[in-house]
């Protein structure tokens, strides 16, 4: 049988990071066994629903490179609420075959119910107000006069739900630990465990790929499978994330400690590094690699290797991949994507000059943001400097040095690129840069350190980043000059 396998999210808000996961697993299973990979909106919570949800969930998916072969983009029959009246006729099938059972209970006896800690399950449905206890003409009435009513799967009061999770193993259920789970609300809508059953059976789905926090849900599905008399699908359930110190990283949890909930705020990394970091969350390869591509991935991946076991969501292990695919992309092609952004921000740039200030800066570039941040100076002059940095290496004679370094590049015939030189073109510069700088330290008699730390701090406002004279090299004659010059007059003394 060819693989089908379907990301169901709910418009209730956007795309979550656990939800990608999900969708990932779902995803890189579908490529490696050469199936199906469905997007399907389960929009019948229409009291939760977000808008613009849905296109949320869309452009995540297609941010992060999952594109579905089967979904709403493509057609109509891919939202619950366009398919109502396939569960609605499934519903009636599972009352005639009395699976399933209307209940007539009002909101305050069902509020008396949780209130005394019950369920509604066989050990308390005949206290309640529905077909087991209502004659069955007045059941009937009720329907006919449209009185407001529910309709609950009928859970059996003994036994066991078994089956066996490709991520958990054999798992078992006690019947009686089961409530009398709502399959229509009293609006006619379905609820999620019908609908969810309904279309996975109707889409061909053969693989249920989905969060650990569903596995609560997996017996009343088996149960409505076997009322229906429907093959079930194999079912795995993903192992929890947990927060880096430990416990579900639920939205709260995950708000309080700085760590983004919803994908679009991901965004700033590059999309290949937080697949491989998702990627890495429960799933283990059969190697020591670490770091994979899309591609790799779905040439490996397999659901017999999710651990059972929860997984730590790790912001720094994230960063460190980041950092490992923007290597791996190479300079061109994050200037690519980078450029935009900063000509958004600061006008007009030189490519060549970009692709200069990538190759300087090389592997200290952990997010494109860095070049907005940490590597702004590139850019922009800078209009402070670190006060740390100037109370430790802003000596008594740094504006007397500066302003003579500054005198020595006006001078000095170096080979200064173009803006069409590549960055390979700009080490004559970086040695002549140099050269200047140790021969004024030999002719003050001091070590070359007191004379590169204030230079650093006059042409950055920072005092760490890539070579220095590589980044003056790159920053060129005339940026260098002024820095030093205007950094002697605010810095004095």
């Amino acid at each position: 049988m060819a693989v089908r396998v379907r990301f169901a999210p709910s418009p209730t808000g956007y795309l979550h990071i656990g939800g990608l996961r999900t969708a990932l697993f779902c995803y890189l299973f579908a490529r490696r066994m050469g199936g199906t990979f469905v997007l399907r909106i389960e929009d019948t919570d229409r009291a939760r629903f977000v808008a613009d949800a849905e296109d949320d969930i869309t452009a995540g998916l297609a941010w992060a490179g999952l594109d579905p072969d089967e979904g709403p983009h493509l057609g109509p029959g891919y939202r619950q609420s366009e398919r109502t009246a396939l569960y609605r006729s499934i519903a009636q099938r599972l009352l005639r075959s009395g699976h399933a059972y209307a209940a007539f209970d009002t909101p305050e006896a069902l509020q008396a119910m949780r209130d005394r800690g019950e369920t509604y399950s066989g050990a308390t449905r005949r206290a309640m107000c529905n077909a087991f206890t209502l004659p069955q003409a007045e059941v009937e009435q009720r329907l006919a006069a449209g009185t407001p009513h529910v309709v609950r799967l009928h859970v059996p009061e003994d036994g066991e739900v078994t089956f066996t999770d490709i991520v958990k193993g054999p798992v078992t259920f006690a019947a009686d630990s089961l409530d009398d789970q709502i399959l229509l609300k009293s609006d006619g809508q379905p609820t999620y465990h019908l609908a969810n059953v309904v279309d996975d059976h109707a889409m061909g789905i053969t693989h249920v790929i989905r969060g650990e926090e569903w596995l609560s849900s997996a017996p009343k599905h088996m149960l409505l499978y076997q009322a229906l008399g429907w093959e079930p699908p194999r079912m795995a359930h993903l192992p929890l994330i947990l927060s880096p110190g430990g416990g579900k990283l639920s939205k709260r949890s995950a708000t309080r400690l700085g760590i983004p909930v919803n994908v679009r705020d991901y965004q700033s990394y590059e999309p290949e590094a937080v697949i491989n970091f998702l990627a890495l969350l429960g799933w283990h390869p059969s190697t020591e690699q670490e770091v994979f591509t899309l591609d790799e991935l779905k040439a490996t991946f397999s659901l017999e290797r999710v651990a059972p076991s929860p997984a730590r969501f790790d912001l720094d292990k994230l960063r460190w991949f980041n950092q490992k695919h923007l290597i791996q992309l190479g300079t061109a092609r994050v200037a690519a994507r980078v450029r935009s952004e900063l000509e958004s921000a600061l006008g007009p740039i030189d490519p060549a000059y970009l692709h200069r200030v990538l190759v300087v800066v090389g592997e200290r570039l952990m997010r494109r943001q860095d070049l907005f941040t940490r590597f702004a100076y590139f850019f922009q002059d800078p209009e402070s400097y670190d006060p740390r940095g100037v109370k430790k290496r802003w000596k008594a004679d740094a504006k007397d040095l500066v302003l003579a370094y500054a005198d020595a590049l006006e001078a000095l015939a170096w080979p200064e690129a173009d803006a069409q030189s590549p960055a390979t073109d700009l080490k004559g510069a970086e040695g002549a840069l140099e050269h200047a700088l140790r021969n004024l330290a030999a002719m003050r008699g001091i070590g070359a350190g007191r004379i590169i730390h204030p230079v650093r701090l006059a042409t950055s406002g920072t005092t760490a980043g890539p070579s220095l004279f590589a980044m003056l090299a790159v920053l060129g004659r005339e940026r260098c000059v002024r820095r030093l010059r205007r950094a002697a007059a605010v810095l004095g003394p």
